[in-house]
């Protein structure tokens, strides 16, 4: 090889070499799948299952990254503010919506600031009681709680959470009063449940399920359209004429603003595959989590939908995060 042509070889070499080396290289970068929530949620479920097989197929690593705090609003202002470069995605749920009329002094708008890529499940929420309280169906609940205006309480995870909120949108249909009590976390709020402290909860299905089984909490309905084959006796709520509303909570993947169209719709298409493969499904559902998918347009008009559904109800029962 003649010198010029060995000195030009040996450039384009070197170029290539530090491109492919370059932190800025989609293929060198990880990819980091931000939780706004903590470790062993179904969020982080989510997380953890699709993130090797997303990884996989875009020729990248993925680290999971947990950022909880202030009901996710801490991991999610953080993908607010990333740069839209393919590197930082979220992992959420619909309390994400829910935040956008909650907290309305964010520095970010939860809805308006993210970029929906793509649904990744549904899962459903059980209304419970303990056994002692002697209800054997919500009607006996409501007539119960209607009887006795706010003497009757129940539990959640916190302000602002699915369960909180689910509550709140049965108290409004049912016409009943019962007393929030709001815990720091699922845990404290079921051993509560557990121990005849309070009166009734919504609690997702795979965290109720074993409690259920074992005759330590009674189900009264489930929060969906249709029954779930985990639990086939349990009414809807609208079965059980109580409320014709649904609970479900919905689980999805965004991106932060300003990312290229074309890399969103190239996630959608991969998460679609991913979501389909028989052990997700499974390790989905033995969570109780259906998987779902559709197009990142479909996403965004649920996610709107949701947001202003939540924002009415937060409104009309003056719910505040404080």
């Amino acid at each position: 090889m003649k010198a010029p042509l060995a000195a030009a070889f040996l450039f384009a070499f070197a170029a290539c070499t530090a491109l492919a080396q370059s932190p800025a290289a989609p293929a060198a970068a990880p990819l980091r799948l931000i939780v706004p929530f903590t470790p062993g949620t179904g969020i982080d479920l989510i997380a953890r299952t699709v993130g090797p097989r997303l990884g996989e197929r875009l020729g990248r690593p993925v680290v999971v990254d947990n950022r909880p705090g202030a009901s996710g609003n801490i991991g999610t202002e953080a993908v607010v503010r990333a740069r839209p470069d393919g590197s930082t995605l979220l992992v959420s749920v619909n309390t994400l919506v829910m935040n956008a009329s909650l907290y309305p002094q964010l520095p970010f708008h939860p809805v308006k600031d993210l970029v929906p890529v793509a649904l990744t499940s549904w899962g459903q929420l059980v209304l419970v009681t303990h056994p002692g309280a002697g209800y054997k169906a919500a009607a006996d609940l409501v007539k119960a709680a209607k009887a006795a205006p706010g003497r009757l309480n129940y539990a959640s995870p916190g302000v602002g959470t699915p369960h909180h909120m689910s509550m709140e949108l049965f108290k409004q249909a049912a016409g009943v009063y019962l007393t929030h009590i709001p815990y720091r976390g699922t845990a404290p709020a079921v051993t509560d449940l557990l121990g005849g402290q309070v009166d009734a909860m919504f609690l997702p299905i795979h965290v109720a399920l074993p409690h259920v089984r074992a005759g330590k909490l009674v189900a009264l309905a489930i929060g969906s359209d249709k029954r779930h084959p985990l639990l086939p006796q349990l009414p809807t709520l609208a079965e059980a004429r109580v409320g014709d509303i649904n609970v479900d909570m919905w689980y999805g993947i965004f991106a932060p603003p300003g990312t290229a169209p074309d890399y969103v719709a190239r996630l959608n298409r991969e998460l679609k595959e991913i979501l389909a493969a028989p052990d997700v499904r499974t390790a989905f559902q033995s969570q109780g989590m259906d998987p779902a998918t559709g197009t990142p347009e479909e996403f965004q008009r649920l996610v709107q939908a949701d947001a202003n559904r939540w924002a009415k109800l937060i409104s009309a029962q003056n719910i505040k995060a404080e």
